[in-house]
């Protein structure tokens, strides 16, 4: 089992996405605060932290909890939206402190629509220059989180082609399916998206990557719109893995544990007839976004998707740069100067 858990640093952000879950809470925590929660994953035997937010980059301490999760044994994570990581040298102050992981979040390869989505004019300059500056230190994995929504669900494959072509130092790709049980949400419903309108562009992405040698996982998708990568599917894995989930949030919800088996969502009756029913967590509950009547059966064999699961030594994503791609980017992408 592979237990990573969730440390949100802050709320606060330097961008506005119209999608965002974890919006402004006003609440804080000290550095000794965060050095707990991380001690507390270390004595539950958690392997990482993904430090996220807000933006985390906003927290003045972010250097010295790095420095102490590396201390520890437990490998952190970051997740950002790249606008501090584009200057180098703060990027090179996350990697003093032994930052090795970094998932960036890209949520379009056309400019317009990522800056749109995070409503910033110059998001997708900083997200691009800081990928580019990643890729300066060999022995750093970056990786992309993708939110599907309206904006991006036409063009997915696009957004996965553009990584390929020109970032050879994407190592894994994440794509998170919306969550729309938040405010910002309910304010911009025009990032609301139905299950058919990825039904295409998903899979295609998920080839472009496969045939690049790029892993990748699937989040709040059920297996019938991935079927041909059922194995890669976040929920999947931990239902079959029973592995847990535990996030400290900074709002009301407090410290949340996702316990093995916990990984279910809302179906229709008629998954019931499903043959991936036991592994499959369905459509995300919360909101009134997602319509389980777009759920279908399908009739394949669950045990060979468990047996791959079950069978996949790799780690749950590359451990070192070198292990993912020998891919030689091109330089196509015309950086900004920040």
């Amino acid at each position: 089992m592979a237990n990573i858990g969730y440390l949100q640093v802050t709320r606060d952000c330097n961008q506005h996405c119209r999608f965002c879950s974890n919006p402004p809470s006003g609440l804080d925590r000290t550095l000794e605060e965060d050095k707990r929660l991380a001690d507390d994953f270390v004595a539950r035997g958690y392997e990482g932290v993904i430090l996220t937010g807000g933006e985390p980059t906003l927290v003045g301490h972010l250097p010295d909890l790095i420095r102490h999760c590396v201390a520890i044994g437990l490998t952190p994570r970051l997740i950002t939206n790249g606008q501090r990581i584009a200057n180098p040298s703060y990027l090179d102050e996350l990697y003093d402190a032994g930052l090795r992981i970094i998932h960036c979040s890209l949520h379009s390869h056309r400019p317009e629509v990522h800056n749109f989505i995070t409503d910033h004019t110059k998001a997708w300059e900083y997200i691009v220059t800081a990928m580019s500056h990643c890729a300066e230190r060999p022995d750093l994995s970056l990786r992309v989180n993708c939110v599907l929504n309206k904006h991006n669900a036409d063009h997915l494959d696009q957004v996965m082609q553009f990584l390929v072509d020109n970032f050879a130092n994407v190592h894994h790709v994440i794509f998170n399916g919306l969550d729309p049980s938040n405010e910002r949400c309910d304010q911009n419903r025009d990032v609301y998206y139905r299950l058919r309108d990825i039904e295409v562009t998903l899979p295609r992405a998920m080839r472009i990557l496969e045939r690049a040698g790029v892993t990748f996982r699937v989040e709040r998708v059920p297996l019938c719109y991935m079927l041909d990568h059922a194995h890669l599917s976040t929920e999947t894995r931990k239902l079959i893995k029973r592995e847990e989930r535990m996030i400290h949030f900074l709002d009301g919800k407090g410290t949340v544990r996702q316990a093995p088996g916990s990984f279910y969502h809302r179906k229709h009756p008629r998954c019931g007839a499903c043959s991936l029913d036991a592994i499959c967590a369905g459509v995300f509950e919360r909101g009134d976004m997602y319509d389980p009547e777009e759920l279908y059966p399908v009739f394949v064999d669950a045990g060979a998707i468990r047996r791959r699961v079950l069978g996949d030594h790799a780690v749950e994503e590359p451990s070192s740069p070198a292990a993912a791609t020998d891919r030689v980017a091109p330089s196509s992408v015309h950086l900004p100067v920040l």
